[in-house]
């Protein structure tokens, strides 16, 4: 059976395609607010790092990390972009 092609307005967007990329880009955004609203993991005090108490050390952590998964997010959200329109301008990618 022959599939009929999605038939879209010009300029209409594209439907929102869910690849591993954006999935991986999800997880990266998703994972610090994991962390920081599941206050039981952490609310405690040890172990202690040079004398911080668990509770605020594991929060400055979480900020050096939500911005390294940031960073990294945008990083494939770019290249997820640049691939996509490279192959609306070529017809799609051969493989």
């Amino acid at each position: 059976m022959p599939e009929t092609p999605e038939v879209r307005p010009p300029g209409a967007p594209a439907a929102p395609v869910v690849t591993p990329v954006r999935v991986v880009i999800a997880l990266c955004l998703l994972a610090p607010f994991v962390a920081m609203l599941w206050v039981g993991s952490y609310a405690r005090t040890d172990p202690a790092f040079i004398g911080i108490p668990f509770f605020y050390w594991y929060q400055m952590a979480w900020v050096l990390i939500s911005t390294a998964l940031t960073a990294t997010a945008y990083v494939l959200w770019q290249r997820d972009q640049r691939t996509r329109q490279s192959e609306s301008k070529g017809g799609g990618a051969a493989q």
